[in-house]
């Protein structure tokens, strides 16, 4: 198996990356879960390149009551170095760990071409891309209440519309090559009374894209208890020949590779048995298990 969601950043107002022994140590951990290969898939939004490419964008939204909550959030987070994290990712590549460089890209509306440019100078194996805002509301932040609040005033199927059509957008620009967590938007456990309406909008956009799906384990661990995706929105997803990645979305060891033999088996049921390795960018399909 696979392991395309693994995140390495300090959690502190640092510019101080993890070392090689930590990326080891995510090796041994995923390999005690049966997961063979790997990627580092940092967020976007914690480098200042990045920052630099698509600017302070909450100003554009600064009548929303978020607008301060997303300054604040970058403020805190976009403070290390690309080139110092491409070039950890890479040595440990060199020395012969089983990973793949990748990163989390975020979704900027109308700014995911200059994201690509950027991120285009890099040897990048894989990019995930995610939507985890919608204008300066970062409706995934559980334990923000101002963010949450918003769950109790915004309209739920417009929310979910609005998500929908920002994931169709990441998806066509070619920015990425796997949606990450695909139905995020589900995350605080609020749903429309037809998801299923999203889950074919969102189905039909990756289709389009000749995109994979991210099927993680990390939704067992939120309020809405279930992995990502849902396994009506996953039955659309293979109707359609989509192919998929594992992951854990795993910010810490002990969680790499967590329930990996949960989501086999859910693909397994459907009929998948194979999902998508990256090198370079490029898709391969591999063994879904490697035993």
């Amino acid at each position: 198996m696979i392991d395309y969601h693994l995140h390495l950043w300090p959690h502190s107002k640092s510019s101080v990356w993890y070392d090689i022994d930590q990326i080891a140590l995510y090796c041994e951990r995923a390999q005690a879960n049966g997961v063979n290969e790997i990627a580092l898939t940092e967020h976007a939004h914690r480098f200042r390149e990045v920052l630099s490419v698509v600017g302070p964008f909450w100003e554009r939204y600064g009548h929303e009551p978020t607008s301060q909550a997303m300054a604040d959030y970058f403020d805190f987070h976009a403070r290390n170095s690309l080139e110092e994290y491409v070039t950890l990712a890479q040595r440990a590549k060199d020395e012969g760990l089983p990973v793949k460089i990748g990163m989390e890209v975020d979704y900027y509306r109308d700014q995911m071409d200059d994201v690509s440019a950027l991120l285009n100078d890099y040897p990048f194996d894989v990019l995930i891309g995610s939507v985890h805002w919608l204008g300066t509301w970062q409706f995934d932040d559980i334990d923000n209440d101002v963010q949450m609040a918003l769950w109790k005033t915004n309209d739920l199927d417009e929310s979910w519309r609005a998500y929908a059509d920002a994931l169709d957008e990441l998806a066509s620009t070619g920015a990425v090559d796997v949606l990450a967590h695909p139905d995020l938007i589900k995350v605080a456990g609020f749903q429309p009374g037809h998801p299923e309406l999203y889950w074919d909008a969102m189905a039909d956009a990756a289709q389009r894209a000749d995109i994979s799906i991210e099927c993680s384990s990390a939704g067992w661990k939120k309020p809405i208890g279930e992995q990502y995706p849902a396994e009506g929105f996953l039955d659309r997803l293979v109707e359609r020949g989509l192919t998929f990645t594992t992951a854990s979305d795993a910010h810490a060891d002990e969680r790499v590779g967590e329930r990996a033999s949960d989501l086999a088996v859910l693909l397994e049921a459907r009929g998948v048995h194979e999902v998508a390795s990256y090198e370079k960018r490029q898709r391969r399909m591999v063994p879904l298990r490697s035993n």
